[in-house]
């Protein structure tokens, strides 16, 4: 129906520290007061998913104690749904539909950037992670750092922000939506 991506990421293993997750990743905030749901809604690269999370009536969830990881789509990725099929997921009637996309973008546990990119070393070059929604994402290092999230479907989309801090939680930014199949 949409082609809005839930990030499928339950990390399996724990995994000790490893250096870097994205290019860009020192650009991250080091650390926030407030939930997974209080750091999204402070940060204006994600007001779509915050509108999504409140629609999907997911709020109190992502509010509790956690831990959670979540790979956080941004506006831009969002964007790239079209704009008939994001306004017909925020409806009452895809509510159900809406939340296996968001809860497939949720892996439990706090797993860090270096604890990704030492599951992925320790994997051969991918890690699979399984999400809150049931299903599964595999992420992998690219040659410069960044890791990718691969769907259900086999689309991909890269961690363009990693370690956002949360009370309950850590947040990775991700350039695309990924489905859960």
């Amino acid at each position: 129906l949409l082609g809005l991506a839930a990030c499928n990421s339950g990390a399996e293993t724990e995994a000790p520290a490893a250096d870097t997750m994205a290019a860009d990743t020192a650009a991250m905030a080091p650390a926030a007061d407030g939930t997974v749901v209080t750091v999204a809604q402070g940060n204006p690269d994600f007001t779509t998913l915050v509108s999504a999370v409140q629609a999907a009536e997911l709020v109190e969830t992502l509010n509790g104690t956690g831990p959670f990881t979540v790979f956080a789509p941004t506006n831009a990725a969002f964007e790239k749904i079209p704009a008939a099929d994001r306004e017909a997921l925020m409806q009452p009637a895809q509510r159900e539909q809406l939340t296996g996309i968001l809860t497939y973008h949720v892996v439990p546990g706090n797993v860090s950037a270096a604890a990704l990119t030492e599951q992925i070393t320790a994997g051969g070059g991918e890690a699979t992670l399984t999400t809150v929604q049931g299903g599964t994402l595999t992420a992998r290092a690219g040659a410069d750092g960044s890791v990718t999230l691969t769907d259900a479907a086999g689309n991909t989309a890269r961690v363009v922000q990693a370690d956002v801090a949360a009370s309950n939680g850590v947040i990775h930014a991700i350039d695309t939506v990924v489905m859960p199949g």
